[in-house]
């Protein structure tokens, strides 16, 4: 089976992004402003928590973005401020002919939005659909929908922009673990969820253009509706550690591709490397057994089910079905296919915990 996952940043890259982000920390916060927890409210003048803004800040100059909000509502609360900034009501959205994450997909329905398909894997049809169809905007998911997903992002946005085509980028499961997110390909809006990179619960990044962010803050008018200092800081603390985390479970997994296909467990036909969403280690079995071996790896310590999806609440490595994109692009996976998160574990854990549950199988 061939897959076509984005690629992963060495663990040079990944230390030269936290360099990064920590050297545009100190130009925000000098002296101990850093050491604060954040402060509450709706300061006079910014209608926000002044740390809020300070890390707005500090996340549009890393992204090379001209503005930036945080968000209440994780990852979906991003996606559905960052659409409504884009679109009307019942106006159309350009999406990958896919099946749609579940959250965005309620989103969709909730905006009454038409949708257009088109294979973001082949470009002449996306730009067919564009003249055809005259979208008001696109949404295109960074990380992978369908095992044989293989498009570039840069290269499906430029293809938006020559039709100025506004476009938002979800970048959950990309952000800290590839060189470049949404827009930094110069997408109109990138977002993404904190929870999934180390930072507190529910908070939600939207980047990108001035314009439009300007029309995501309009709609989080009320106190009730920001996002808090201490919020905010949690986040960007968490944000630090996330590129080179990210960067050892990268090698984690590439160890145990190499160690699988090489035999080392008789039960593994095959294992690969895919983003489903989060890059995870996906492993075939020869026999429908990928129930059973669930069961067992349970008892044997592994996570049964995500969290936030690589959250700081999620140590132990996670043995869990195929995502339901991928099981609703080929049904046929859930009984012989398992998805494999390390964590923060390394190989001998994983493969001790999959023998074990592969025993007698």
């Amino acid at each position: 089976m061939k897959t076509w996952p984005l690629q992963s940043l060495t663990m040079e890259q990944a230390q030269r992004k936290q360099f990064q982000l920590v050297d545009i920390i100190c130009r925000h916060f000098p002296g101990s402003d850093f050491l604060s927890a954040g402060d509450l409210g709706l300061v006079p003048g910014l209608n926000q928590p002044q740390m809020t803004q300070r890390v707005e800040a500090v996340l549009a100059d890393f992204f090379g973005a001209p503005s930036a909000a945080l968000v209440q509502g994780a990852g979906t609360g991003a996606i559905r401020s960052g659409l409504a900034a884009l679109l009307k009501a019942g106006e159309k959205l350009l999406i990958h002919d896919a099946p749609l994450y579940p959250t965005t997909a309620v989103i969709a329905e909730q905006m009454g939005l038409q949708l257009i398909r088109a294979d973001f894997n082949q470009l002449d049809e996306v730009k067919k659909a564009i003249a055809e169809h005259h979208p008001q905007a696109a949404l295109i998911q960074h990380t992978r929908q369908k095992i044989d997903d293989s498009y570039g992002l840069q290269e499906v946005i430029a293809c938006f922009n020559q039709f100025d085509l506004p476009s938002l980028t979800d970048d959950n499961y990309a952000v800290m673990k590839v060189a470049k997110i949404g827009c930094e390909c110069d997408a109109t809006l990138s977002t993404f969820s904190c929870f999934k990179l180390f930072g507190p619960p529910g908070i939600g990044v939207v980047v990108g253009k001035e314009k439009a962010v300007n029309a995501v803050r309009r709609s989080m008018y009320s106190g009730g509706s920001q996002v808090q200092g201490f919020q905010a800081m949690e986040a960007l603390r968490g944000l630090v550690f996330a590129p080179v985390m990210h960067a050892v479970q990268a090698q984690v997994n590439d160890s145990l591709v190499e160690q699988l296909n090489a035999g080392d467990i008789a039960q593994v036909k095959q294992a690969f490397i895919a983003n489903a969403q989060s890059k995870v280690l996906l492993v075939e079995f020869h026999q429908p057994i990928a129930e059973i071996v669930l069961a067992r790896a349970q008892q044997l310590g592994a996570l049964p089910y995500p969290v936030g999806a690589e959250s700081k609440y999620e140590i132990p490595p996670l043995f869990y079905r195929v995502s339901g994109t991928f099981r609703e692009s080929d049904p046929t996976l859930e009984q012989r296919m398992i998805r494999i998160n390390p964590n923060r574990s390394g190989e001998e854990t994983v493969l001790r915990i999959l023998r074990e549950s592969c025993e007698g199988l």
